[in-house]
């Protein structure tokens, strides 16, 4: 049993197929010479999503996350569970421009029907932007080879109720001189300890050690943007960034110091931490 959202175009092949509506369960009767049901197959979307109502991306029992909801809708095209991997986890209130997840798939529905289908049963807020068939074994996490982040701060007197949700208001003096001259320091390698928050992989003595191929401020009149690439980000890492480059605009925070931050086995925090909402993760790469 599978489910059918405009199929006529493709299920021929496969057999006959009674179905009335744009979305209702619809069987597959095998004709004699038919191909066997296709198999699991390995699939990828690249969606958007504004995060302000989600708490962030993974599953937490009770809570709307954009994990569940997206496995929620493919479960309900499938008629069983789907588990749906990301290129990462993003916070709570964090949006996403690009983000990339991979999953198996039974139902041979066409990649461009099933992100029409997608879309259609998810809320305004998240949307499928690429659906697309991937190699077996593909793996939206494990596989990335780079990430994008793009923090975004308004500095203007007032902030508009339309840019509100999607920025930091930080209506406040700022010296972008030394922010400017810190922003570069954190290319390359380096063990990012001090702008980390702990998590439950901490036990596991995983690597801190990320490498920063980017690290660039952009300012306009009254948006601050910074921006930062990177083979891969810790827990909270681009917002205590972006926490410390402030600190430095403040004044409060010298180049030694931030050399400081970046030493291996550094005791102490960088920070303070953004909003989540300035945050954005713009896109994931791959081979």
């Amino acid at each position: 049993m599978f489910s059918c959202v405009e199929v006529q175009d493709y299920i021929d092949e496969w057999g006959e197929v009674s179905c009335s509506l744009k979305f209702q369960s619809y069987s597959i009767v095998e004709k004699p010479g038919n191909p066997a049901r296709p198999p699991m197959r390995r699939l990828r979307f690249t969606l958007s999503y504004d995060g302000t109502d989600f708490h962030g991306w993974q599953v937490q029992p009770g809570l709307p996350t954009v994990q569940a909801l997206l496995e929620s809708v493919l479960a309900e095209i499938e008629g069983a569970p789907v588990h749906v991997t990301a290129s990462g986890r993003t916070d709570a209130g964090v949006h996403a421009l690009a983000q990339v997840v991979s999953f198996d798939l039974g139902n041979p529905i066409p990649v461009e029907n099933l992100r029409r289908a997608v879309n259609r049963l998810l809320p305004p807020s998240v949307r499928i932007l690429v659906s697309a068939e991937a190699p077996p074994g593909f793996h939206a996490r494990h596989h990335a080879i780079a990430k994008t982040y793009e923090y975004r701060i308004w500095r203007g007197e007032t902030c508009s109720p339309f840019e509100q949700r999607y920025v930091y208001h930080h209506p406040y003096p700022l010296d972008l001189t030394p922010m400017h001259a810190l922003a570069p320091l954190l290319e390359g390698e380096h063990e990012f300890s001090a702008f980390a928050a702990s998590d439950e992989t901490d036990a596991l003595g995983r690597s801190k050690v990320r490498t920063i191929f980017s690290s660039t401020l952009q300012a306009g009149e009254c948006r601050l943007v910074y921006r930062v690439r990177g083979s891969g980000f810790l827990k909270h890492m681009v917002r205590n960034i972006v926490g410390a480059l402030l600190e430095a605009g403040k004044g409060n925070l010298t180049r030694d110091q931030l050399l400081h931050f970046l030493q291996p086995g550094c005791p102490d925090k960088a920070g303070p931490r953004a909003p989540a909402r300035g945050l954005f993760l713009v896109s994931v790469e791959y081979p």
